[in-house]
This record gives C-alpha cells, sequence and structure tokens, in this order.
C-alpha cells in the first residue's frame, strides 16, 4: 500500500508490527557492511596472475630495465594501453603509481599553489577559489576542496549529467569558479552517463569561463558496465580537439577496480601543454613511478579487447549483488512511496533517496541493528544533504547472502522511519 493511501489505524498497526521484526534483527547482533564500493576477494583474484607474470623479464618493449629508477611519463606500452581507455595519445598520457586520487589532488594542488602557467596564473591569486561539485557526488572529491579551502558550490545532476544549464550560467557570471568536477559514466553514486550533448558542453566550458579553468574528468568507471547494453561515453577529447579546450580538461583513470585495489596503476590525460608543466612539478617529488607494476599490468591485460574480457569476469560477479539490490528495493518499497532509486546498468553504487528528512535516521536505524552505510550527507560537499535524502548503497564487497540480509534490514528501517514520520512521530 502507498504510505499516503494508508490510514491512521494501518499506519500504526504497521509500524507495530515494522518494530517486531526490528527488534528480532537487534537479537540477531547483525555485523554487515554496505559503506564503501570496495571489490570483493573474488573480484581481486581475477587477477592474481598479476604475480610472477614477469617472470625475470622487466624489459619493456624498448629495452628499459623497469627495475631502476626513471621515466616520469611512465612507460610508453603503458601510456598506450590506457590511453586509450581515456582517449588521449601517447603524448597525451602519463601513467602514475597506483592511486588516481594521488594525480588528483597533485593536479588540483599544483593549478591552485604554483599554477598551470607559472605563478601568476596560480588560482590562489585571485581570492577565494570555488568548484563546481554535481550532487550527489564523490565524497573525496569534496575531501580535496574542502581540504584545500576551495569552496564548493554543489549543481545538480540529472539523468543525462550535470544540469549544464545551471553550470554555464554560474561559471559565466562567477570568474572565482574555476572547475568542475565529474564522473561521467556510471557516475557515483547515481550510475548515470552523461549524454554525448552534456559532454560536448563540458567540453566547451574552458572557453566559457575565465582563464585556468579545468574539468577534473575523473572517469573511474569508464570499462565497469554490468550490462552489455550498457549507454557508452562520448569521448570528451574528441570534443576538445574540436573546440581547442585540450588545456582545460584533466582526465583520470585507474585499474583500481580492474586488478589489485591497493597495488593497481593510475593515469591522467591532458594537453601535451599541461602534462610537460605538471611533470615539472612531479619532478620534485618523485624520480619516477613503479614501472615494475606498469609492465606487469600490460602484460596482463594487454589491449582493449583482453581488458574487456576481463571486465565482463568482474560483471559476472556484480551482477546478481546488484540485481539482489535492487529486486530487494522493489519488492519492498515499490509503489509505497517511501523512496525512490537508480537502476545503474554499470559501476559500483545505487543511489537511494528516501523521502526528505529521514536519511539520517535510516542510517541510524540501520547501524543499531549492526548495518553500517555511508553515513547521510556523504555524497554532498561539507557533508550536508540539505534535504536529508541521498543514501549510497555499494554492495560490491560483501557476500551475496551479506548484500540480502544487508537491503533486506535496509528495506525494513526505510519503512520504520516513512510511517514514522507520516505518523508526526
Amino acid at each position: 500500500m502507498h504510505i499516503d493511501q494508508a490510514t491512521e489505524a494501518e499506519l500504526r498497526e504497521q509500524l507495530a508490527t515494522l518494530y517486531d521484526q526490528y527488534d528480532q534483527l537487534v537479537a540477531r547482533g547483525l555485523s554487515l557492511d554496505l559503506t564503501r564500493g570496495k571489490p570483493g576477494a573474488a573480484q581481486l583474484s581475477l587477477s592474481d596472475a598479476l604475480d610472477g607474470i614477469l617472470d625475470g623479464n622487466y624489459r619493456a618493449a624498448d629495452g628499459t630495465d623497469c627495475r631502476n629508477y626513471g621515466g616520469l611519463d611512465g612507460l610508453p606500452e603503458a601510456r598506450a594501453l590506457f590511453g586509450s581507455v581515456l582517449g588521449t595519445t601517447l603524448e597525451e598520457t602519463l601513467v602514475g603509481g597506483s592511486s588516481s586520487l594521488t594525480l588528483m589532488y597533485q593536479v588540483m594542488d599544483f593549478a591552485l599553489r604554483e599554477g598551470l602557467r607559472g605563478a601568476e596564473s596560480a588560482w590562489s591569486n585571485a581570492g577565494q577559489v570555488k568548484f563546481l561539485c554535481p550532487v550527489p557526488g564523490y565524497d573525496r572529491h569534496f575531501s580535496i576542496c574542502e581540504y584545500l579551502g576551495i569552496e564548493m558550490l554543489p549543481v545538480r545532476l540529472l539523468e543525462t549529467g550535470p544540469d549544464m544549464d545551471q553550470v554555464e550560467s554560474l561559471v559565466a557570471a562567477d570568474p572565482d569558479i574555476k572547475g568542475i568536477w565529474c564522473v561521467p559514466r556510471f557516475s557515483n553514486p547515481c550510475g548515470c552517463v552523461y549524454s554525448d550533448n552534456t559532454v560536448e558542453r563540458i567540453a566547451r566550458l574552458p572557453k566559457l569561463a575565465s582563464g585556468q579553468f579545468i574539468v577534473m574528468w575523473d572517469n573511474a568507471y569508464a570499462v565497469h558496465q554490468l550490462y552489455a547494453d550498457a549507454e557508452p561515453l562520448a569521448c570528451i577529447s574528441d570534443y576538445a580537439r574540436q573546440f581547442d579546450t585540450m588545456d582545460g580538461i584533466f582526465q583520470f583513470g585507474s585499474t583500481s577496480k580492474v586488478t589489485f585495489a591497493g597495488a593497481g596503476v593510475a593515469f591522467v590525460g591532458s594537453s601535451e601543454r599541461n602534462l610537460s608543466t605538471f611533470k615539472a612539478h612531479l619532478a620534485f617529488q618523485t624520480i619516477g613511478p613503479d614501472k615494475v607494476n606498469q609492465l606487469r599490468h600490460v602484460r596482463f591485460l594487454q589491449d582493449a579487447d583482453t581488458l574487456a574480457a576481463h571486465m565482463e569476469q568482474h560483471a559476472a560477479l556484480l551482477r546478481p549483488r546488484f540485481e539482489a539490490v535492487l529486486e530487494t528495493l522493489e519488492r519492498e518499497l515499490g509503489d509505497t512511496g517511501m523512496g525512490a532509486w537508480t537502476r545503474p546498468r554499470g559501476g559500483y553504487f545505487v543511489s537511494f533517496d528516501a523521502l526528505p528528512g529521514l536519511a539520517s535516521e535510516i542510517v541510524e536505524l540501520a547501524g543499531a541493528v549492526g548495518v553500517k552505510l555511508t553515513p547521510a550527507g556523504a555524497t554532498f560537499p561539507y557533508g550536508r544533504d540539505p534535504e536529508d535524502r541521498n543514501i549510497r548503497l555499494s554492495p560490491s564487497f560483501p557476500s551475496l547472502e551479506d548484500v540480502q540480509a544487508s537491503v533486506e534490514v535496509f528495506a525494513l528501517c526505510v519503512k520504520i522511519a516513512s510511517v514514522k514520520q507520516k505518523l508526526g512521530r
């Protein structure tokens, strides 16, 4: 029954039943976790062949001994492989260590304090720096801005990507806005794929904005489709070359959810000009990345076809978990008016919108019976969801059995909070 069609007596009866079920969960002493989008153990095991794959041969294609210093750009064959993921050329691609988040932080810090075009171009010269943040979004992007003292301006995230009318209006009106965060394919947490029109308009933004505006294009889930018919993403590099805006685009990716999450390879794509200045900045921090790890990834992943086949193995492990979440939400909450959720075709998350004002209570109810959820507000800048309704569900890491149990508890907590609110309690 839809919550708006139930009588007060029916709601009170339902709430009593729900609390009986809740008390039974308390007695079970559960310990379940849907907080972060980590690969599960079976997914990590798909890449166990990385161990020993070099078999004593540490020579790159050009004869470089990967055990030694140097190679700030990364191995040419690694740049070619991962540049194909980003749509960038060899000269437009740099392969670093294991963390794309590290590369993102380094780019942001460099643009803020030193400037992409020398000291006079540093954002910090211009007073308060602002950044556009599509919401709901990725909490670690927000953490970088907050740590660096960059003011975050939320913009609406639609099914087609950021609300570009809102984005373009803000960028044109405020020269202090220096960039925008984007997770363009299977966005975190909503799972949307930016439309071709949205990608084109984002590629134009550096022309519309004041100087030194950059698009932080975190394509973390570029190859992480769950279904063969998942919507593709237009190549922003193609548009950027057309509009001569490559200097305003930084693309990022990694193998963190492809091979080993803690021992993968991260990469960044941008204009040759940007990478030249960025490498000069990196040269004060490192003599070079871990080329041995890059080499073993190249030999393991080989090419686009091998990578796609590898990712289908990941999808086969993830699909049942996502389907368990979606089927349970539909069965327990469908047509009840107690919330809405996304149905992603790839990525790592399901985004749930409760009735306004209830996300924090739902998370607290679930936590009290042993089910950890991502904190309410985490998908918004400064951890503040103005409507207190969005909750990110991450079903990748637990076992299928634990995912099923967790989402059943979650649905029960949604019902309790929703019925209580309707009764005015």
